[in-house]
């Protein structure tokens, strides 16, 4: 009976990552905007495998420089990125084994990241999810199932919406004040009711792709690649991947030595206008 519920719990938790997945579904035929620029969604690759070939960043112990100031906003407008300023991004989470080794990293490097969570991860994994937002991470939502909101009525997405960040603070113990749209399928509509719900939606300017089967390498590669062009932004990663938790030493320390600093967001609710009564 023992070994039955302990495999039947298996089951489950590899159930759960799987329907996480930025892979579970292909992204919406459209062009997604980000904060700043305009990037197609690209054909994602589903095999799932975890590359771990690239060695962790040597250093470790040292004093690092790479903590930026404190940036307070209320919406995505608000977000003001300076050349060489970034913020580090990661969803899908939390998974014990990689979210832990994602949370090392900032802690030795002295930076903080926003994690945007699925409610379902965070259900199952509850010591995790508050010891991330404990650590000082900006704490967001990606919806219960991480479902393509774009494909349902307004009301089921909504619905999704406020399942996945129920889920999200009641496993952290603290207020979700930022949501990413999973596939980055988004509408003005959603986006204005998110608004309502005193989130900052998410953007992506720099978009790691570590959800392809590649090696650690290959995603800092692609990473720096694409922050040189631009000179800041919103970074995505995924904190699901051991490629990506492998990978982040090793593209933190870059980012130090090429002199960016890492932007850490905190919210703040927007002050509601004063009607004055006529006299």
């Amino acid at each position: 009976m023992h070994r039955f519920a302990f495999y039947s719990g298996l089951l489950l938790c590899a159930a759960a990552l799987a329907g996480c997945q930025t892979t579970k579904q292909p992204a919406p035929d459209k062009t997604i905007k980000t904060s700043s620029i305009v990037a197609p969604e690209g054909k994602q690759d589903t095999s799932g495998g975890d590359s771990t070939d690239q060695p962790r960043a040597r250093g470790f112990g040292k004093q690092h420089h790479l903590a930026g100031r404190v940036m307070t906003v209320s919406s995505i407008h608000d977000i003001r990125l300076q050349d060489k300023e970034v913020i580090l991004s990661f969803d899908d989470g939390p998974i014990p084994g990689r979210t832990d080794r994602v949370l090392a990293t900032l802690d030795e490097f002295g930076v903080k990241g926003a994690f945007m969570m699925v409610g379902e991860m965070a259900a199952l994994h509850p010591e995790l999810a508050r010891k991330v937002a404990m650590d000082g991470n900006a704490i967001g939502s990606h919806t219960y199932k991480h479902d393509n909101l774009a494909a349902l009525t307004f009301d089921m997405a909504m619905a999704e919406v406020m399942r996945g960040e129920a889920a999200v603070t009641k496993a952290t113990g603290v207020d979700v004040n930022f949501f990413r749209f999973p596939y980055l399928a988004d509408s003005h509509k959603l986006r204005a009711a998110i608004a309502m719900r005193d989130m900052v939606v998410m953007d992506v300017d720099v978009d790691s792709k570590d959800y392809f089967n590649t090696t650690p390498a290959a995603v800092t590669k692609r990473t720096l690649d694409l922050l040189h062009k631009r000179g800041r932004g919103i970074i995505l990663m995924h904190d699901i991947h051991n490629r990506t938790a492998t990978m982040l030493p090793t593209l933190l320390s870059k980012l130090e030595a090429e002199g960016y600093k890492v932007v850490t967001l905190k919210f703040k609710k927007p002050v509601a206008p004063t009607v004055m009564a006529s006299l």
